[in-house]
């Protein structure tokens, strides 16, 4: 959440979400490559194509978010991005053999209603909020693609993959856009926004290797509360009765699912 918090503040100062994204990533990279402990003998394992096709995921999901996060508020963005569990969800059925209960699948289906609250599709959804479902389909993907591949290769060395992927993908973006002015709040931003984006997601690596992805991927939605309280007390916004409804939907559907499982 710190990290999506800076790239809104970002965003807010006119930085192109493409460039926020590729110093994220790149950034990211530069910095934890010396304790990532990546050999030349692992490099090939760069080319599985369930490596390429996770970190691509992410990549545009990150994209997508802060596109999203320029024009939406904070909390109704993750609301919609929370589409992103329930994608998992059904992958994980359809593709990757888990099989969830009743009551998860009804608490999940309880999430998708309170997304629908959030994003209100049919009655005004406007463009940013496209980006945010975008955003939350690709890493729903992404989550189902982590659990099969957390048990081949090195956290590690997952994390540095996507990392690595990101930046190669979004270079030709990130050098093409309109570079920002670097005062001091842009370069702490910055910095702010690629660290805790990667710490966020080792950590899911490490939980996707020892739990199935439809029970990893509800964990999520703690950053709920924090986007509500970042969105109130850093943008002053506040979600509409519909969107706060939704997000307490979302919430139950979650803490729920943790619950029953």
């Amino acid at each position: 959440m710190i990290g999506d918090t800076a790239g809104k503040l970002l965003t807010a100062r006119g930085v192109d979400p493409f460039f926020i994204a590729w110093t994220r990533f790149a950034l990211a990279a530069a910095v934890l490559l010396p304790f990532s402990g990546l050999t030349l003998r692992e490099l090939p394992n760069l080319r599985d194509w369930r490596v390429l096709v996770r970190g691509t995921f992410i990549t545009i999901g990150i994209c997508c978010i802060l596109t999203a996060l320029r024009t939406e508020p904070i909390a109704n963005v993750f609301g919609a991005f929370f589409v992103g569990p329930i994608v998992s969800y059904v992958l994980a059925t359809l593709f990757m053999g888990e099989k969830p209960s009743r009551s998860r699948s009804m608490l999940l289906a309880l999430g998708f209603l309170g997304v629908l609250l959030v994003v209100k599709p049919g009655f005004g959804a406007s463009t940013g909020m496209v980006f945010a479902l975008a955003a939350g389909g690709c890493y729903g993907a992404y989550l189902a693609m982590t659990r099969t591949v957390a048990g081949l290769y090195r956290l590690r060395f997952l994390l540095m993959s996507q990392l690595i992927v990101g930046s190669i993908l979004l270079t030709p973006f990130g050098l093409t856009v309109s570079f920002p002015d670097f005062g001091q709040p842009i370069v702490v931003f910055i910095i702010a926004s690629a660290l805790s984006s990667a710490l966020g997601n080792f950590l899911l690596v490490v939980a996707s290797k020892s739990a199935e992805a439809s029970l990893v991927a509800p964990l999520v939605y703690s950053q709920l509360f924090s986007a509500t309280v970042a969105g109130l007390l850093v943008f002053e916004e506040l979600p509409d009765g519909y969107a706060m409804l939704g997000l307490m939907l979302i919430a139950i559907s979650g803490f729920g699912s943790l619950l029953s499982s």
